[in-house]
């Protein structure tokens, strides 16, 4: 079951947010509705993010990087 969307405390901007969403101003999005845009937003960035980051950095500072991730998961204490 969705949970509710959190409504303001103060009465005045609790009374404005019940008004909008029943006159159509503001749709009335629930918690899951927000979660899976944020998420497609972050596919969205996420897709694009690591190859254009490859893309900027040198060769020599992409072994740099691995080596040093390398490192750390082979690291024992």
């Amino acid at each position: 079951m969705a949970k509710k969307v959190k409504r303001p405390s103060d009465t005045n901007q609790r009374a404005k947010s019940i008004v909008d969403i029943a006159t159509g101003e503001t749709p009335d999005l629930s918690k899951d509705e927000l979660k899976s845009a944020a998420a497609q937003l972050g596919r969205l960035g996420g897709l694009k993010g690591g190859k254009a980051r490859a893309e900027k950095l040198s060769a020599k500072r992409r072994s740099e990087i691995a080596k040093a991730a390398a490192k750390a998961r082979w690291h024992t204490k």
